[in-house]
């Protein structure tokens, strides 16, 4: 069997500070079905709604690597708008909870189960950035295509109010590590993480000009970064930069989609 294929069939062990979930909440659930099929790929599917609530998965390769849902009117009417969010693996929910609360972070959800999923808390870090802590049902996480497989989430990067205070809360948290950092001359150090292994993404200070708030900002990978960028327009998405050139020879597009949600796309030029 090929590593790929492999990889395709094995469960991973979940590791604490691993990204594991990435999730859209939007104002048109079946508006953002179609966009994202359009321009990233995925294959949009019922998941039975464990939860007690519509929600679609999104699958790419055959594997669910990502979700989304429908705010409902209360949830719009507590501020929540349309945002792609990322959930963070930890091995006890609860206790996680309020490390971030000590930490100087809070929660927006306390924990709480998903039946026959796991469970999981909503918060942000002291500077306003929302995360999701969650643990599974199975200490195993279901399969996932290969790193770089079109539709997997290639890249995770926050915009913060202060880099170097963000970096200490999360690092303290989930003991991340500084793989290396880039000067990027006026616009500041960005800051390259993993957890153990290949970097998984980055943390940078804000240029507060251009977001109004610090975010988390997710990167799907797609095989030709000019047509996905064009499909991104095609759909009525937004384009709010690139496609650009980053190191590694990769090229990227930062969009935003109909419901006003930001994303990014990562992926070679075929040009």
């Amino acid at each position: 069997m090929s590593t790929a294929a492999q990889e395709l069939t094995t469960p991973v062990q979940v590791k604490t500070g691993n990204f594991v979930w990435h999730e859209l909440r939007t104002t048109d659930a079946k508006g953002a079905e179609a966009f994202y099929a359009h321009v990233i790929g995925w294959q949009p599917k019922s998941s039975g709604d464990p939860g007690g609530m519509p929600y679609t998965l999104l699958a790419a390769s055959g594997c669910d690597v990502a979700g989304l849902m429908q705010l409902t009117p209360e949830m719009q009417a507590g501020g929540m708008r349309p945002a792609w969010a990322g959930f963070i693996g930890v091995d006890d929910v609860d206790a996680y909870a309020k490390r971030v609360e000590q930490a100087g972070g809070k929660l927006h959800c306390p924990p709480m189960d998903i039946p026959g999923i796991g469970r999981f808390a909503s918060a942000e870090d002291p500077q306003g950035a929302t995360f999701l802590l969650f643990k599974g049902s199975r200490d195993y996480a279901p399969p996932r295509p290969a790193a770089g497989t079109p539709g997997t989430v290639g890249w995770n990067e926050l915009s913060a109010n202060d880099g170097q205070s963000a970096w200490s809360f999360y690092s303290g948290l989930f003991g991340w590590k500084e793989d290396h950092v880039m000067d990027m001359g006026p616009m500041g150090i960005y800051r390259i993480f993993n957890n153990g292994s290949t970097p998984m993404g980055g943390m940078m200070t804000r240029d507060k000009s251009k977001s109004p708030v610090p975010f988390w900002l997710f990167y799907f990978a797609v095989e030709d970064i000019d047509a996905a960028t064009n499909r991104i327009r095609e759909k009525n998405g937004q384009i709010a930069m690139g496609p650009h050139e980053v190191p590694g020879g990769q090229w990227i597009t930062v969009g935003v989609d109909p419901q006003g949600a930001m994303f990014a796309v990562v992926g070679s030029r075929k040009k």
